[in-house]
């Protein structure tokens, strides 16, 4: 990882800078701040500045060619080691250390930027998974930190929030991290560091990252993902200056959007009682699983109620978006107090018999027969 390739931080880069050139690196550092701001982006280019061994006086990057940077640039530098919260599964029979997540890990990590605990989370496929740093991460660490360096001057832990540590695990670590063998720094970044220890948290050295601003949330969004100005600004105001925030936006948009295009087909077809293209359309929501059918009969519901009340003409009670509102100019006017609670229910009913595994074309299709018989003809 370059410090060119995160947007912003400049101060916190020329900080960071600054320690490395002036052989002033403390024995711990940690950059604490909002999840979703790059910290970790910069801990693993401030470890690749650290040991790039083709950097020249006045270089504000590393060289990226060599042999140092082309093992960070894979992640298999030999003398970084991870440390990051993982999930114990059921077929554990010991607490999990990271090691037993790499594969997933460096995966999570390819191309990314800016951490977002939630998506990790989602790699264990566990419910109400709490990743945690156990007390068998410490005897692991201790055991890899008594070996020398192999290529490079110092061994770097990146360690990814530290405030998951339980006290047990804490405590164990709490001398190592104080009086550390003298080739180690110890790199992490905090979204809470409220939550550390306070005998742990006393003894790193801190650096507070800021949230982007509005405007660099914008920029970045019409830069690097392409989107229009008036979006991105949009979910920059949103985004409270995280980028994860700000990239999970998009996705969710891009999701809404799709939900939206399904909903309009259902009431089209269904007004036209095309009876044959409603089975495809059956087929295809069917298709996109089990989690996103639920996800679209959610959003039918609200919909649904929302251009009932459209119909009340008091737009602050209205929540749609600029598309939505323009489809309901039209569409509104085909719910009423006659059907507005009986197509809710088909929705609902839909959302209870998929949840329970059931066969999600013929649910569909059910769903879209019931909404010919529903929809009601607005009266001329």
């Amino acid at each position: 990882m370059l410090f060119s390739e995160i947007p912003g931080h400049e101060d916190t880069k020329r900080r960071l800078r600054e320690m490395a050139d002036g052989n002033k690196l403390p024995h711990a550092l940690m950059l604490e701040g909002q999840e979703g701001i790059g910290k970790f982006a910069l801990i693993r280019a401030f470890a690749q500045y650290i040991n790039c061994t083709g950097r020249m006086p006045g270089d504000t990057d590393s060289c990226g060619n060599c042999p140092s940077c082309h093992h960070y640039a894979s992640m298999t530098h030999i003398d970084t080691l991870w440390i990051y919260p993982v999930v114990k599964l059921e077929k554990m029979k010991t607490p999990p250390t990271s090691d037993d997540f790499h594969d997933e890990w460096m995966d999570y990590l390819d191309g990314r930027i800016y951490m977002d605990m939630s998506q990790w989370t989602d790699i264990f496929d566990k419910k109400n998974a709490v990743p945690t740093i156990y007390v068998t991460e410490s005897d692991s660490l201790i055991r890899k930190l008594s070996f020398a360096s192999h290529t490079s001057r110092y061994k770097i832990v990146l360690w990814w929030l530290p405030e998951r540590m339980n006290v047990e695990t804490a405590n164990k670590l709490l001398k190592i991290i104080e009086e550390p063998y003298q080739d180690t720094i110890f790199l992490m970044t905090a979204n809470n560091p409220a939550q550390i220890l306070p005998t742990v948290y006393s003894r790193v050295q801190r650096i507070k990252v800021t949230p982007y601003p509005e405007t660099e949330v914008a920029q970045i969004l019409t830069s690097r993902y392409a989107l229009p100005i008036q979006d991105a600004e949009e979910i920059a105001r949103l985004s409270h200056g995280s980028m994860s925030s700000a990239i999970g936006t998009i996705s969710v948009n891009k999701r809404k959007a799709r939900m939206f295009e399904m909903f309009k087909q259902l009431m089209r077809l269904a007004y036209q009682r095309n009876v044959i293209e409603l089975r495809q359309w059956a087929a295809d929501l069917a298709a996109t699983g089990r989690e996103q059918q639920l996800e679209f009969y959610s959003y039918a519901v609200r919909l649904i109620r929302e251009n009932f009340v459209k119909n009340f003409a008091i737009d602050s009670l209205v929540y749609m978006d600029q598309e939505e509102w323009k489809f309901g100019n039209n569409f509104s006017r085909f719910i009423c107090e006659r059907n507005v609670e009986q197509l809710a229910g088909v929705f609902n009913s839909a959302i209870t018999d998929i949840a329970a595994n059931g066969n999600g074309k013929i649910i569909n299709l059910d769903v879209a027969l019931k909404v010919i018989v529903l929809l009601i003809p607005p009266k001329s």
